[in-house]
């Protein structure tokens, strides 16, 4: 029905507000009930009224669902009628491929030229493991260690 309550809830509400206050009086909550409620859509009725009015003519159009971030973001960004339709935002998103940002950033960190990295991971491929290249297999973890090298040091686990 409404709120989510179904017909068995609303006839325990209705017994409940029988019971609590009384079969004579239960009618005037009713009444005052329903007078606050028409008065507070009243007073919020003429509040985005006033609003809209000290805006200018420039905004009468708007609509205060639009100060939802979600309706702002559904209404401007993800409709294809405007200029920022979603076909943008799809072009934008395809444009980025990670693997190979994440490559270049890798590569940056640890001083390995872009193309070096290209050419050992195709050596890589056809050795096997690739311990033996250049450009060590980054995306893989290794069981053991080199002789010799120092643990990878971890600064958000320590």
């Amino acid at each position: 029905m409404f709120f989510d309550i179904g017909p068995l809830e609303l006839v325990a509400l209705v017994v409940l507000a029988v019971l609590v206050f009384g079969p004579d009086k239960l009618p005037k909550v009713i009444q005052d009930t329903m007078a606050f409620i028409r008065k507070v859509r009243e007073f919020s009725d003429s509040a985005k009224e006033d609003i809209r009015r000290e805006l200018g003519p420039e905004f009468k159009d708007f609509e205060f669902e639009d100060l939802n971030p979600k309706t702002f973001i559904r209404k401007n960004l993800m409709s294809g009628e405007d200029e920022y339709g979603l076909g943008e935002l799809k072009d934008l998103r395809n444009s980025f491929d990670l693997r190979k940002e994440m490559a270049e950033v890798t590569d940056a960190v640890n001083g390995v030229e872009p193309g070096a990295a290209a050419a050992g991971a195709s050596s890589a491929t056809g050795a096997g493991s690739g311990r033996g290249s250049a450009t060590p297999d980054r995306l893989t973890k290794r069981d053991r260690l080199d002789p010799g090298e120092a643990p990878p040091f971890d600064a958000d686990a320590t």
